[in-house]
């Protein structure tokens, strides 16, 4: 299978589209809550990333040029682009490569995942070699760390780590493979050049107490962009939209009030 399957979520009462594109190792009904919020507002076409959830049997790699393709291909021009996490690499892949859109958002995710000299608030290489190592021994005990990573800090760490580990396999295991293509994406991309030359609008949504992607990482990167808006919120960590929604929401269409 070469083409991505999409889920779509009409609303009558929504003039515009988002495309959303979720994180490492989940796939798009993670977004089931936000999905509602957003309703009034969008017409949602959710993407699995190939070797994920609905998409885990596409043949296409999960690399970013390639993804960004068959998205385009799948999803209306002109619309939002929101990712979360390794779905806003693909996003952000997407605007500075020319993919027609009216607005991206990126959900807690950065335009450089690992720390640099010059990028202080990137996560440790280490983690990333660590995490690689898992996943060739056991990646049923990899995930479960990253998804308690992804929890900690959370002032709701509790009901958004239960809900990551509820939905994690929901649609399937993951191909390890493919989630060792995730971290080395995650591990090599450095988009931090693109960020001035972006046509686009964009906004930033950070969680507070992020361990994963430091909400000062994504201060900096909207200061690198003509056209930036960013929301930190308070209490939130790596995955707001399950635990402080309606703030994700208010964010996201502050602009197209």
């Amino acid at each position: 299978m070469t083409s991505l399957q999409v889920e779509f979520f009409d609303s009558p009462s929504a003039s515009s589209d988002l495309v959303l594109l979720h994180g490492w190792a989940m796939h798009g009904g993670i977004f089931a809550t936000l999905i509602e919020r957003l309703k009034p507002h969008y017409r949602v076409h959710c993407v699995d990333l190939p070797g994920h959830g609905l998409n885990r049997e596409s043949a296409l790699p999960l690399e970013l040029s390639a993804c960004v393709d068959a998205i385009a291909d799948v999803v209306p021009r002109d619309a939002t682009w929101c990712g979360w996490s390794l779905g806003g690499l693909v996003a952000l892949h997407a605007a500075q490569s020319g993919v027609a859109m009216q607005r991206l958002v990126m959900l807690c995710a950065s335009p450089c995942f690992v720390k640099q000299a010059d990028w202080r608030y990137g996560v440790s290489p280490e983690i990333f070699h660590d995490f690689a190592h898992g996943l060739r021994t056991d990646w049923h005990a990899t995930l479960d760390r990253f998804i308690a990573l992804e929890a900690f800090g959370s002032d709701n760490a509790r009901e958004e780590l239960r809900t990551l580990r509820d939905q994690v396999l929901a649609r399937g295991a993951p191909n390890p493979a493919v989630l060792a293509d995730g971290l080395d994406v995650l591990k090599q991309t450095d988009l931090r050049a693109t960020l001035p030359a972006l046509q686009v609008p964009t906004t930033w949504i950070a969680g507070r107490r992020d361990r994963l992607v430091d909400p000062r990482a994504m201060q900096e990167a909207a200061a690198l962009c003509a056209q930036a808006d960013v929301t930190v919120i308070e209490h939130a960590g790596h995955a707001p939209f399950l635990t402080h929604g309606d703030a994700v929401v208010t964010a996201m269409t502050a602009r197209t009030a």
